[in-house]
């Protein structure tokens, strides 16, 4: 029972919370309710695990909306306002994130080389920034049960698309897991142990977890 050195967290070839940064793109109410790729409730619920997720692990977190200030869209639904609270978000008119300026230049602030990248729809407002980050020399790793797409078809060929271009499928289970790593680490254990029971017991997981124990 004795856990390995912890390994350089910068280096990691896993995701750590000091190697990656996490993206969230366009979770505003028309995206929301457009998604025909999957339970839009399950949706919404594993997306605001991933965004505390970032939050709980002190990820970088880039919040992107589109068309906010130029009305044509509305802000991000509440449930993301809560999840992320206090982080601003980057507007833009642009389809691709990438090609918006600030955008960019929030990702290259981060220093971080891997970008855990959510998005509506998946077929396009995940799809091309995942490609030209790609392209850029960045590891991309898609949260693939809380990003969605306008039908199960164009979900899963963007998915196809991401990753015959060499970016990484995750879940939110394994985010996680993966950030958390070793039980060890007992200062993110009580978040570790909440952001499974506010997802919903994810995966069939099931807590018993006295939280003033």
């Amino acid at each position: 029972m004795t856990s390995e050195a912890i390994r350089d967290p910068a280096k990691d070839h896993l995701l750590t919370p000091r190697n990656s940064a996490f993206v969230i793109i366009d979770y505003q109410p028309v995206q929301v309710n457009s998604i025909a790729s999957m339970d839009r409730q399950l949706l919404v619920n594993n997306i605001v695990g991933a965004s505390r997720a970032a939050v709980a692990y002190g990820l970088p977190i880039i919040h992107s909306t589109v068309n906010v200030k130029t009305g044509l869209n509305k802000p991000p639904i509440p449930q993301i306002r809560k999840a992320l609270e206090g982080i601003p978000t980057i507007d833009r008119t642009t389809i691709n994130s990438w090609e918006d300026v600030e955008f960019r230049e929030a990702i290259e602030k981060t220093g971080r080389k891997k970008l855990i990248m959510t998005a509506l729809w998946t077929e396009a407002c995940l799809t091309f920034p995942a490609l030209d980050a790609l392209a850029e020399g960045y590891e991309v790793y898609v949260v693939v049960d809380a990003v969605g797409g306008t039908s199960v078809a164009a979900h899963e060929a963007a998915l196809r698309r991401i990753e015959q271009a060499g970016g990484k499928m995750i879940s939110v289970p394994q985010l996680f897991c993966e950030l958390q790593r070793d039980w060890k680490r007992s200062e993110t254990v009580p978040a570790f142990i909440d952001l499974f029971i506010q997802t919903g017991g994810t995966a069939g997981i099931q807590f018993s977890y006295d939280k003033e124990g």
